[in-house]
């Protein structure tokens, strides 16, 4: 993230946060800027910035450096021409592609008066326009779109962008994008792909966040993004998506002191693995140990059971008070009698139905998860307190079962739509695992929003990895129902599973970085990540006291 300083020459880079409704943030702003140019001059200022880093990124030097910029009507077709301005007087070649017979009109004669080339294209030759300037350009400005588009480009903007994204993947392309307030194309406020996008390798926007920065797939198109303080309010109403910081989250983790016992750390008990998948228990049963778990039950059979003693034998193999179940991590249910896994699916289905009659917290992992919706099909119901974990296929097939077929490319396309009907239909929390992560919260009251989590390295997509979260998530609930049965703080089962999913990040990055040389880490084990907890417990718990920074996953 980029920081300058905090004039209105210099703008402030904030630290994404909250993102709120478009409509919102336009009608918090108009009074300020309605007549007036001088916050589009701010924002472009800071635009050119960007842009002068990107281009030393990209060959070294600003000056005679050939930059691309991508013109549509309104505010952020002006920020791009007048930054275009700027990075002419700054001796870059600049010539811009006005897919609009409207632009800006001060905009327009600032860029003219720099000598920026300007060319008007229309839907037929504006692929041939693109592509010929391309080839030849360091940097593409894509200022088609704001935030008051909705829908897919138009036919002349996504004729400008097809040659560009067909140039090649982003870093694989011989030249850099700079989006003005987000990819154009994105689906501002639930941060949907409509149509064809032209991948940033950085976006600049303003005042906070809009949902597209932190919804997928659209954030995975944004790049790096800075958020420019403008001077500008904030809207007051609640946001729809917030990203919590590594100090929200670190201040929900505490030391034991001398008073504490098992039971007030939080004791797990895990309804973990099978005789196909034995090892998902030990990864599941580390976890929670290493996550800081008083005590933790597994309930196995006895192979399961012996594999996990032989390398955690803290592990007790009994029945017994428990303040979370972990249901699911390795288990594939079944209701064919003649099975050897049915009788798992049989205590799976019965500890399920119990913690939800009881309301008891409980993470509710891959076998666990087809076992939901024949049980809420007899009445029963979820809480907050209970957990679900799916993945983008498994919340497709839980919807289906639910009444709202879905597929897999479905969920996948819209996933906060996807984690948000879940939580409604089942009375659960939700994560919906992805890049980044979402937590839908079951009671969305009061303006809660949705919450998003970078999930951690690309490393992380390993076997093993999911049972891992499971089990760190069984160990933080447990030990957050322990502090509000001790009276020390209300449970809140969103923010504890957005602690565990940061914590499991930045273990799986600090396990990357222990096996690879280059900034990028290398290969991980799923128990590798969990070995690595205990750092990253202390990364997070440093970060939410503040002391040293925030670790960035």
């Amino acid at each position: 993230m980029t920081t300058v300083t905090t004039t209105m020459t210099e703008p402030r880079t904030l630290e994404p946060h909250r993102a709120h409704r478009a409509g919102a943030i336009g009608g918090a702003e108009a009074p300020l800027t309605r007549g007036t140019d001088r916050y589009m001059e701010a924002a472009a200022h800071a635009l050119a910035l960007a842009a002068t880093e990107e281009l030393r990124l990209a060959r070294g030097a600003v000056r005679g450096s050939r930059v691309l910029l991508l013109v549509g009507g309104g505010h952020n077709g002006g920020d791009a021409l007048l930054a275009g301005a700027r990075l002419a007087a700054s001796g870059c070649r600049v010539t811009a592609l006005l897919a609009t017979q409207h632009p800006h009109p001060a905009a327009l004669e600032r860029a003219r008066a720099a000598r920026v080339e300007l060319l008007a294209v229309s839907e037929q030759d504006a692929s041939e326009h693109a592509a010929a300037l391309a080839a030849g350009t360091d940097l593409v400005v894509d200022g088609l779109t704001g935030i008051g588009a909705a829908g897919p480009l138009r036919p002349l903007p996504a004729a400008l962008v097809t040659p560009l994204v067909d140039a090649g993947e982003r870093g694989h392309r011989p030249f850099r994008v700079l989006a003005v307030d987000l990819p154009s194309g994105t689906g501002v406020d639930d941060g949907t792909l409509p149509g064809p996008v032209l991948v940033a390798d950085r976006t600049v926007t303003f005042t906070c966040p809009r949902a597209a920065h932190l919804l997928p797939p659209a954030a995975q198109r944004c790049g790096l993004l800075d958020v420019v303080d403008l001077g500008l309010p904030v809207p007051e109403d609640a946001p729809l998506v917030e990203r919590p910081s590594d100090a929200e989250l670190g201040a929900l983790l505490r030391v034991p002191g001398d008073a504490d016992h098992k039971y007030t750390r939080g004791v797990v008990g895990l309804l973990a693995g099978s005789e196909s998948y034995p090892g998902a228990a030990l990864l599941a049963t580390t976890a929670s140990v290493r996550a800081g778990a008083g005590m933790s039950r597994i309930l196995a059979s006895r192979r399961v059971v012996d594999l996990v003693l032989a390398v955690r034998p803290e592990a007790v193999p009994s029945a017994g008070r428990c303040q979370c179940l972990v249901l699911g991590p390795g288990t594939a249910p079944t209701d064919d009698p003649t099975s050897p896994e049915h009788a798992r699916t049989e205590e799976l289905r019965t500890a399920l139905g119990e913690a939800l009659d009881d309301e008891a917290p409980a993470v509710v992992d891959a076998g666990a998860l087809p076992l939901l919706p024949g049980l809420l099909r007899e009445g029963r119901r979820c809480s907050p307190v209970h957990v679900l974990t799916p993945h983008a296929g498994e919340a497709a097939d839980l919807l289906t079962a639910l009444g709202e077929a879905r597929t897999r490319s479905e969920v996948d396309a819209a996933p906060s739509a996807a984690a948000q009907r879940l939580a409604a239909l089942t009375g659960a929390t939700v994560v919906l695992k992805g890049t980044p992560t979402l937590v839908a919260r079951a009671n969305p009251g009061h303006g809660a929003p949705l919450l998003s989590l970078d999930a951690g390295p690309g490393w992380l997509a390993t076997a093993g990895s999911g049972d891992v979260l499971a089990g760190t998530l069984g160990a933080l609930l447990a030990a957050a129902r322990a502090d509000e049965e001790n009276g020390r703080r209300a449970l809140d089962p969103a923010a504890v599973a957005a602690l565990a999913v940061r914590l499991h990040a930045t273990a799986g990055r600090l396990a990357a970085e222990r096996t690879g040389a280059s900034p990028d880490g290398g290969p991980v084990a799923a128990l590798d990540v969990a070995l690595a907890l205990p750092v990253a417990w202390r990364r997070l718990h440093d970060a939410g006291r503040g002391v040293g920074g925030a670790v960035a996953v």
